[in-house]
């Protein structure tokens, strides 16, 4: 189409930037300014995304946009009923095609390719381009850089008292409130046989008109998107994710910090905030949640090692993920450090397995999107790492299947955190555990087929053989790593003839373990 009047400014908006406050459109004029929001095909296929994400995304650009619309901006939707497959890069190119304006402005994006692609774009268009400081997050990358240049080790607890000193929050002066910096030791309880109890169900959304028409859409377009879409209820504007968090502060914070690492069957959302994916869409801002969660312990309506536990998850663990993600650079994906190449199993895609504990969790991510961090830490991550699954493609899961997830987050999590094959950079260890520890804080085993004592023999659970067998291997490694040598020690007390039988289940069990490709869109 041909521009119909002068365009000062053609203001991109990337899809995980949806601040209607955000950098780009502070300064936005309603007449002079073009905005454009793109739904690129190119984009929903670069994994195998839920059908979850994808409306989730999808539904709060739409939104937006039709705020924007309300208050007299001229907007360049694309939407994904185009019939050619197009790139977010190839967006930007037709519009500045459209509507040649003087320049783009578009906050920076979040991912390393984004940023070379849109650079390319613009030289392409002979257009200038500015990025803009995305002030959504609490560190920039630079100022990350500086912490991290000439440290041995990156060890995010550091980091994040840094942050609570520089902040103030939670603190009494000089000193971290409570009197201690991490109230971690208190808040990994499991729930004991009586389980969780009665309690106060999480806030969810009633999809609107503009939702329903995005699912029916991908449906349309995406027909091959994994997941269900029926128990869709994600906030999608800046209101609804400010009632959630309302919500969670009210209801679920005093008992968060606690239970925070427990899980239980057909529970997918116990005391959690649920707020990630609104948050990395940038519906809601990160201060917001800490503010609101610092205020409910001081008026006592909150114990600290809840509030604690809530806000070192975003000032630390969230901002220290992203550091990474810009420190190590586009080629940390390709890491590997424990040359682990098996592929994942099918029943990551089915949750069709006899173990309870993955079958759960894998259910609950194909039919909501969701599954809190133990659950994907301890279970699906665990299983991928002890049976030596490659890393990108437990990345590509995970990618592919979480609402809340995008590259700067999922990568060093799992790259690093999950599968420790960046050696050592965002873990001092790799987390790795028997199938007890999943018996200790669910109750997963309990209506299980197979023992989690038992390493061997019929009733031997995977993960515990899988377990010793990846200390086997890895046995020199790890017996460097300080924070290792427990474990190894358990190992070195095993006979030659135990050792072979663990070898023997293990090959006998990855042998059996179906493997087949992602579905593709």
């Amino acid at each position: 189409m041909a521009a119909l009047r002068p365009t000062r400014h053609l203001i991109f908006l990337c899809p995980d930037q949806l601040n209607p406050e955000g950098p780009a459109l502070r300064d936005a004029h309603p007449s002079e300014d073009v905005i454009v929001l793109g739904e690129s095909h190119v984009e929903a296929t670069r994994f195998p995304f839920h059908i979850q994400r994808m409306a989730l995304i999808f539904s709060a650009m739409r939104h937006l946009a039709a705020a924007l619309r309300t208050t007299g901006y001229r907007l360049d939707y694309h939407y994904i009923s185009r019939p050619e497959p197009i790139s977010l890069a190839g967006i930007l190119r037709q519009a500045i095609a459209d509507h040649r304006p003087e320049s783009i402005r578009m906050t920076r994006p979040n991912r390393f390719d984004l940023i070379q692609s849109f650079e390319g774009v613009a030289r392409e268009m002979e257009t200038p381009l500015e990025f803009l400081d995305d002030d959504h997050f609490l560190t920039t990358p630079e100022v990350f850089k500086e912490w991290a240049s000439g440290r041995k080790t990156l060890v995010m607890e550091h980091f994040y008292r840094k942050k609570r000193k520089e902040s103030g929050w939670l603190m009494e002066g000089d000193q971290p409130a409570g009197g201690e910096w991490n109230f971690d030791g208190d808040n990994r309880k499991a729930f004991g046989k009586g389980g969780p109890g009665l309690k106060p169900e999480p806030i969810r959304f009633e999809p609107d008109s503009i939702t329903r028409e995005t699912i029916a859409d991908l449906k349309t377009h995406l027909p091959d998107l994994p997941g269900s879409a029926d128990s869709f209820g994600w906030p999608v504007t800046p209101e609804q994710a400010r009632e959630a968090l309302d919500h969670f502060i009210k209801q679920h914070l005093a008992d968060f910090g606690q239970w925070q690492d427990a899980m239980w069957t057909e529970e997918p959302w116990l005391f959690h905030s649920l707020l990630s994916p609104a948050m990395n869409l940038q519906l809601i801002d990160p201060r917001e949640a800490i503010e609101a969660a610092e205020s409910a312990w001081r008026d006592g309506k909150a114990p600290i090692n809840a509030v604690e536990g809530f806000i070192r998850q975003i000032l630390g663990w969230r901002e220290f993920i992203r550091g990474v993600y810009w420190l190590e650079g586009p080629e940390y994906g390709s890491r590997n450090a424990l040359g682990a190449e098996q592929p994942l199993p099918d029943f990551y895609w089915t949750a069709e397995t006899d173990m309870t504990c993955v079958r759960q969790v894998v259910r609950q991510v194909l039919d909501h999107g969701y599954a809190h961090h133990i659950q994907r830490l301890m279970v699906t991550g665990l299983y991928a790492l002890v049976s030596g699954t490659h890393p990108w493609e437990i990345h590509s899961w995970y990618m592919g299947l979480f609402v809340d997830a995008y590259d700067w987050v999922t990568l060093p999590n799992t790259v690093g955190m999950s599968q420790f094959a960046d050696g050592g950079v965002v873990a001092t260890k790799p987390y790795i555990a028997s199938g007890r520890y999943v018996d200790r804080m669910s109750n997963y085993c309990s209506s299980c087929r197979y023992k989690p004592e038992a390493s061997t023999g019929e009733d031997a659970c995977p993960i515990t053989t899988l377990y010793w067998s990846f200390l086997m291997e890895h046995e020199e490694t790890l017996s460097a790593n300080r924070r290792m040598q427990f474990q190894v020690a358990n190992l070195r007390r095993k006979s030659a003839e135990e050792r072979a039988a663990i070898l023997k289940q293990r090959d006998e069990w990855l042998s059996k373990t179906l493997r087949c490709p992602p579905p593709t869109s």
